[in-house]
């Protein structure tokens, strides 16, 4: 099967690609690599992902539209999972206008690109941050998400609504994933587990937001694949061919609790700087999985334990510790 893979280079993208190749698909992988987290860390995925022949990379923007829609035209491509975003909740505080940008204007090109190629099944990422603040749980996904707290949540939740539009009046199938906390192997730099693992090892201050007593779905990324992977083959039939579904591991950890399984692997403790509630952030997020297990089987396999001392022996191999 051929899919193009929007920001391929990027943690979930290389980890997705990287499964269906193996699987023997045929991937052609799209990333801008721009520079909001280490560039050699994107480069190195891609370097993994171009030992496979199936593997075809074209460096571009989600921006440039016309350039993306020859592309998928001219490789016959009927299958579309978007995750190139400008990720971070914290980034769009100062840096909305490079959201909008990207996850918004970059998103409409998708659609449209989606809509003129006649595409049988566009998967696009969410985030649990469009829940907001909501205080039920688990959270559903009939739940409102008229509140988000950050602008990033805020284009996710128009990128659903774009889709929605989208599958109504163009017959487009469209499913939003909203993915809950993502960690593992060649993770993202700007998040908590890569943070903290890097600070403990170089005896450097951690700042604990919350004094560490907000709660998090973490996610494992073998069990966020096995979740997309799952729903590759099943569009929506609906009049309005349209789904939105959450990926997450189905329980909450306390963030504390988080870092001292990093201690516990790394057998040393960290030097804890603590803050309030950082601006735009949830206190708790945790997935109700029933829906997507209903709909493709879905279940999430890693438990926190043995999800980060797998990042751990990644980091310590990767960094030559």
């Amino acid at each position: 099967m051929k899919i193009l893979i929007t920001g391929c280079a990027g943690f979930i993208g290389f980890h997705l690609s990287k499964t269906l190749l193996k699987k023997n698909h045929i991937i052609f992988g799209i990333d801008n690599m721009n520079q909001y987290y280490d560039i050699n860390l994107k480069n190195n995925r891609l370097k993994i992902l171009k030992k496979y022949k199936s593997f075809f990379f074209k460096r571009c923007d989600i921006l440039e539209k016309n350039k993306i829609n020859k592309f998928v035209k001219i490789n016959k491509i009927k299958i579309i999972i978007h995750l190139a975003a400008q990720a971070g909740v914290r980034h769009s505080i100062n840096k909305p206008k490079e959201y909008f940008k990207s996850n918004i204007e970059g998103f409409f090109n998708i659609l449209e690109i989606s809509k003129n190629n006649k595409i049988n099944h566009l998967i696009f990422a969410s985030t649990s941050s469009v829940y907001g603040d909501y205080n039920k749980f688990p959270l559903k996904e009939n739940y409102n998400t008229d509140n988000p707290l950050s602008f990033y949540a805020a284009s996710k939740k128009t990128n659903e609504v774009m889709a929605y539009s989208y599958s109504n009046i163009y017959s487009l199938p469209s499913t939003a994933l909203r993915f809950f906390t993502v960690y593992g192997p060649y993770g993202r730099p700007d998040m908590a587990l890569f943070k903290f693992t890097k600070s403990i090892i170089n005896n450097e201050t951690i700042d604990l937001y919350n004094s560490g007593k907000h709660f998090r779905d973490f996610t494992y990324i073998d069990d966020i694949i096995k979740g997309i992977v799952s729903i590759i083959n099943k569009p929506s039939k609906d009049k309005v061919p349209f789904n939105i579904f959450n990926i997450g591991n189905g329980s909450s950890s306390k963030l504390s609790i988080y870092l001292k399984n990093i201690e516990t692997f790394l057998n040393k403790k960290a030097i804890i700087n603590k803050l309030p509630l950082q601006l735009g952030d949830v206190i708790k997020t945790h997935a109700d999985i029933n829906k997507l297990n209903k709909y493709s089987g879905y279940k999430s396999k890693t438990n926190i334990k043995n999800g980060i001392k797998n990042f751990i022996k990644w980091y310590l191999k990767y960094y030559k510790f």
